[in-house]
């Protein structure tokens, strides 16, 4: 992945995007880092929205009524909201590690079917904004239920409620923390002023990854950290993804992938580490199959990798991304693996033949920074690093898809595991927000006829 120093935590990109800046009288899009740019959308409209939050939040009936679903003022602007996409679809600049042709990829894409509504807008709040630290890394917001969500804003892990419509700090990773779990050879230590890059929340279990290098592993249910270290004191030691996970015999593991090409297991219960593979290159994200057998290893490569996951020996390698990927999903039912690449689209393999992938999906202009299923296998959600977010159908082929057109960075996408709900965090000085859409009831009917 891209190196460089971040000595900015909450406004990352303002030093590796474009920004755009919303003023009252004109629209002006400038580049303090031509080398390196990614478009982001910066706002300076004074709506005051510090001492009126809850003002500035969006409910579905006020979106009905007319409202812009994240609260910007079209209205007091010198242009419309169409004539603004049409802008930031012109000027925008997708980050690329390797320049390569790529007249023949639009050939591989699938056609699809957009105009689909399978989530509707529900709410948009203010009240907790997510932010980024990495600009190629994304997996900052996980939904632990339809009501329940958990991301990073700033230096706090925040908690959101959807029904109490209240957030809550989890944890505030810029004070010392300090492991409370003491094991006979821990390496465990203490650590302080920790930018989070990743994170990941499934049972009961906060794990996150650092800037430097740094694991973090928290048990929602008691107070401190139970366990947290630097993982390497390599010079670009980012840890890049994390995931909880069980092995094929059932036993709770956490991983992390690192820029130094390694990835690490551990316990899950004493958090000692039971693993470590060595790969080629900056290992960027890791996805483990349903059946807890397979590992997919995406980084500084063209290519993907498949490796048994207890001991890390590959056993497939995925061709066909033009650039270097940063994303994975698997879906429910094993055979299918998700990849999602910086050449701006998603591969879909089949593992039972991987000679080449079986679909293509393209995104609108950028980089393909997220991915995920719902539990039940329906959909498949896709997060572009900024703009927008594509839902398919998998029933359909993904043919079917439906496209949410927003403005900001996108820090990172969460199906609850109910399936019921789908959340978006957008990173933005005046809108960053928590976005909440809801599954449309009918598609339940859809799925009997």
């Amino acid at each position: 992945m891209a190196q460089f120093q971040n000595h900015d935590l909450e406004y990352v990109v303002d030093d590796y995007y474009d920004m755009t800046d919303f003023e009252e009288e004109t629209l002006s899009v400038t580049d303090p880092h031509n080398d390196s740019s990614v478009e982001a959308l910066d706002s300076d409209v004074e709506d005051n929205f510090e001492m009126s939050k809850q003002k500035t939040d969006t409910s579905a009936q006020e979106a009905r009524n007319g409202k812009d679903i994240q609260g910007i003022p079209w209205e007091r602007l010198n242009f419309t909201r169409d004539k603004y996409r049409e802008t930031r679809l012109k000027q925008y600049k997708n980050y690329e590690n390797l320049s390569r042709p790529r007249e023949e990829l639009e050939k591989e894409c699938k056609k699809i079917e957009n105009g689909s509504v399978f989530y509707d807008f529900q709410f948009n709040t203010r009240l907790v904004q997510s932010t980024i630290v990495h600009f190629q890394l994304r997996n900052l917001l996980w939904a632990t239920s339809k009501h329940d969500v958990y991301l990073m804003q700033n230096y706090s892990v925040m908690h959101w409620s959807s029904l109490q419509r209240r957030g809550k700090e989890v944890l505030n990773v810029a004070k010392p923390i300090v492991p409370t779990l003491k094991c006979p050879g821990s390496l465990g230590q203490s650590l302080s002023r920790v930018q989070i890059s990743t994170m990941t929340v499934k049972e009961n279990l906060m794990v996150a990854g650092g800037f430097q290098g740094e694991l973090i592993c928290k048990n929602l249910s008691q107070p401190g950290v139970a366990f947290c270290a630097k993982l390497t004191t390599d010079d670009n030691a980012i840890t890049n993804a994390v995931d909880i996970y069980h092995n094929p015999n059932g036993l709770l593991r956490i991983m992390a992938a690192n820029n130094d090409a390694e990835v690490r297991i551990f316990d899950a219960e004493n958090f000692a580490c039971l693993n470590r593979f060595t790969y080629p290159w900056s290992v960027n994200n890791t996805s483990v199959s349903p059946d807890g057998k397979l590992l997919a290893i995406l980084g500084d490569s063209t290519e993907c990798l498949l490796a048994d996951v207890l001991s890390g020996k590959v056993v497939a390698t995925l061709k066909g991304h033009l650039d270097y990927s940063f994303a994975s999903a698997w879906h429910p039912d094993g055979r299918t693996l998700a990849t999602g690449n910086q050449d701006t689209t998603c591969r879909l393999w089949d593992i039972r033949n991987l000679s080449e992938s079986q679909t293509v999906l393209k995104g609108r202009m950028g980089a393909i920074r997220a991915v995920r299923f719902s539990s039940d296998g329906r959909f498949m959600a896709m997060a572009e690093p900024a703009d927008f977010v594509h839902v398919f159908d998998t029933e359909s082929g993904y043919v079917r898809g439906q496209e949410i057109d927003l403005f900001g960075e996108i820090a990172g996408i969460s199906f609850s595991p109910d399936t019921q709900a789908l959340f978006v965090g957008i990173a933005d000085r005046t809108y960053g927000s928590l976005l909440e859409f809801n599954r449309r009831c009918y598609q339940y009917l859809d799925s009997i006829i």
